[in-house]
């Protein structure tokens, strides 16, 4: 395993950098990706980038029914991912932090370069 720092914006290291070797750290970014691992949560966070919206407001935009938004909220919740804002009856969802939106951005665009086909590198 490499030695490394990895370049990146994490809160590890005063240069900005986090190291393989911090297996908390690894943990939590596996945590993370479980929590994305769903094509549905996946589009709950994109909706979210977007704005603060209510879960009937997500159930309308994603097709889904209710129940089934918030169970994927629940997980995004306990991941630390969404949190929800509570007026009367209502409960408002919002991303906690813009680097989630990020990863899923990311993936959605490494998704799509890699469905167009293999790349070739020159060695």
């Amino acid at each position: 395993m490499s030695t490394e720092p990895i370049e990146g914006s994490g809160q590890f290291g005063a240069s900005g950098q986090v190291t393989d070797s911090d297996a908390a750290a690894r943990e939590a970014a596996a945590d993370l990706l479980r929590a994305l691992a769903s094509p549905t949560r996946v589009a709950i966070v994109l909706s979210l980038r977007e704005r603060v919206q209510c879960v009937h407001e997500l159930v309308g935009h994603l097709g889904l029914s209710q129940p089934l938004v918030s169970q994927h909220l629940r997980v995004l919740k306990d991941a630390g991912v969404v949190r929800g804002h509570r007026n009367g009856r209502e409960i408002t969802y919002e991303l906690l932090d813009d680097h989630v939106a990020h990863i899923v951005v990311d993936a959605l665009v490494h998704a799509n370069e890699t469905n167009r086909g293999p790349s070739v590198v020159n060695e």
